[in-house]
């Protein structure tokens, strides 16, 4: 799997693919963090990071599909998946490698936002005058995000072999993991609504934004990466059907 995994790093760094995706999410964040009047941290006033958190999951909701959508689809089309397949490697080590690289990637592009947490901690009145713990909490939240994100991904990628209709599926996937249960909690009300709701991804993601790290979100999200996963692994079991 690490064999698979230095592959798949390595070939996202000898192209173009990563740096634009770094640079995007990177530039898309930083507009809202400091420069769009309406969700800029000095024109607020609050020593807070809630728009660099509430923009990311809608930036990877793009960006991690773009990183994943060649994971499996170029392979089959390129005619060098039935190569790889005889190689002594099973099927769970190459899926893994695959994923843990487009992750691996997603999660490089968070590093430079340290930055935004140090200059807000500098910029408080007094210093520090930020909610570290609730930072924390949603770091963590986007970690799982971008790891669930990448998992459906590997999946749309392994049940097609062109790059676009991967990138649209995992999109689409996505979309529907992290705001159709919203959306369609706010058809109803009371319990419905609620139970509706605790079924997307927004309504854990919020919780760990607060700073509450429940064991009950982490187990959801470690249901859905395992999951898609399983489900990639079924996928590439069906050549043998």
């Amino acid at each position: 799997m690490l064999a698979i995994l230095r592959k798949e790093f390595n070939s996202f760094l000898n192209s173009p693919v990563a740096y634009v995706v770094l640079g995007v999410f990177l530039v898309a964040t930083g507009l809202f963090v400091w420069v769009f009047p309406d969700s800029a941290v000095l024109d607020y006033g609050f020593a807070d990071l809630q728009t660099l958190f509430s923009t990311a999951p809608w930036v990877f909701l793009f960006l991690i599909p773009a990183l994943t959508m060649r994971t499996f689809a170029e392979e089959k089309k390129a005619g060098t998946m039935e190569l790889l397949l005889t190689r002594p490697l099973t099927d769970a080590q190459i899926i893994g490698g695959k994923y843990l690289a487009c992750l691996l990637l997603a999660l490089l592009a968070l590093v430079p936002t340290l930055l935004y947490y140090y200059s807000v901690y500098q910029l408080g009145n007094p210093v520090g005058n930020i909610d570290s713990a609730a930072t924390v909490g949603s770091y963590l939240g986007l970690m799982l995000l971008a790891a669930v994100f990448a998992a459906i991904g590997v999946l749309a990628s392994a049940l097609t072999r062109d790059q676009i209709v991967a990138f649209l599926a995992a999109v689409v996937g996505c979309f529907l993991v992290y705001t159709g249960f919203d959306s369609l909690a706010s058809v109803f009300d009371g319990a419905p609504a609620y139970y509706i709701g605790q079924l997307g991804i927004a309504a854990h993601y919020r919780d760990l934004s607060k700073g509450l790290i429940d064991s009950r979100d982490l187990l959801y999200f470690g249901s859905l990466i395992a999951g898609a996963l399983l489900a990639t692994r079924l996928v590439l079991q069906s050549r043998n059907w």
